[in-house]
């Protein structure tokens, strides 16, 4: 079987599950992973043929891909901000919107004195402290997760990027537990946000193989998370301390009204696409003294 041969079996396949463009771009990653070959050289080389080991693995990615399993599940690994990521089944695929709320904070912690201290809660594959970290180094990142399974991923992904985060196993939920953390110039979070009842609605790929408990949050409580994550930054928010929130865009103005009423002052802001997923608090301290 040749690389050409493979890639357009492999196409066709996936043109059942998913939409052209998609599925050219999950053949292209699952090809080049296969055989290190990227998709010019694929062109240059058609001939080129898959030894037996390749075909198995092509045979075993194709079997798992028509499940519906994600293909960064598949490949274990993800990009994010540019660095490979493993993930697997424990931890959610990292996503583009994330990346730009990581942006948003480097951008505003570029004039802050050192030291700048730096707490992601529910960090689940390390991708937000780790990519911080990694473009800070002498930031001082702390994670914390509910899922020991999220964490091990974690310190995976931060051994192989060779970065310093201290990594804890903390719900956040639990009040008991804010008194093992600390003060921090940013507190950012990409929290469960997600109702039961938009589960009918959404993608079999997330439903079926990405962590419930990453995703979704009572009907009956979908500000769970924010209204926890920001009573908690009240008191574990250096003054002058900014906190970092992605939102659901359908959620986003109660989102932003509820941080107000906590005496936060806030800015929402679109991502690449236009919908409000992004949300900067600043906590009012001196409204404490009145």
């Amino acid at each position: 079987m040749t690389i050409k041969t493979a890639y357009q079996q492999l196409l066709l396949a996936l043109f059942e599950l998913y939409n052209d463009r998609e599925a050219a771009n999950i053949a292209d990653m699952v090809i080049e992973a296969i055989t290190g070959f990227n998709k010019i050289n694929r062109i240059v080389h058609p001939e080129i043929t898959l030894n037996q080991v390749q075909k198995a693995i092509l045979k075993q990615y194709s079997d798992e891909l028509a499940q519906y399993k994600p293909v960064q599940y598949v490949l274990k690994k993800a990009w994010f901000f540019g660095l490979p990521f493993f993930v697997n089944e424990s931890v959610l695929i990292p996503r583009p919107e994330t990346e730009e709320l990581v942006a948003w904070l480097l951008q505003e912690a570029k004039n802050i004195e050192l030291p700048v201290s730096v707490l992601d809660i529910g960090c689940g594959s390390g991708c937000i402290p780790i990519t911080i970290k990694h473009q800070r180094p002498d930031f001082n990142v702390i994670g914390v997760d509910i899922s020991e399974k999220a964490l091990s991923v974690a310190k995976q992904n931060a051994v192989t990027h060779q970065t310093n985060i201290n990594f804890k196993t903390i719900d956040i939920l639990n009040t008991y537990n804010w008194s093992l953390l600390d003060r921090y110039d940013f507190i950012i979070s990409n929290p469960p946000y997600i109702g039961w009842l938009e589960k009918k609605s959404m993608a079999k790929q997330v439903v079926e193989f990405e962590p419930h408990e990453a995703l979704f949050v009572p009907d009956n409580d979908p500000l769970l998370f924010y209204k926890t994550i920001a009573q908690f930054s009240k008191s574990h928010l250096n003054p002058n301390g900014l906190l970092f929130l992605e939102v659901n865009e359908n959620m986003a103005l109660e989102t932003e009204k509820e941080l107000q009423v906590l005496g936060y002052t806030t800015f929402l802001r679109k991502d690449l696409q236009g919908k409000n997923r992004m949300l900067q608090a600043k906590y009012n301290f001196l409204n404490e003294n009145k």
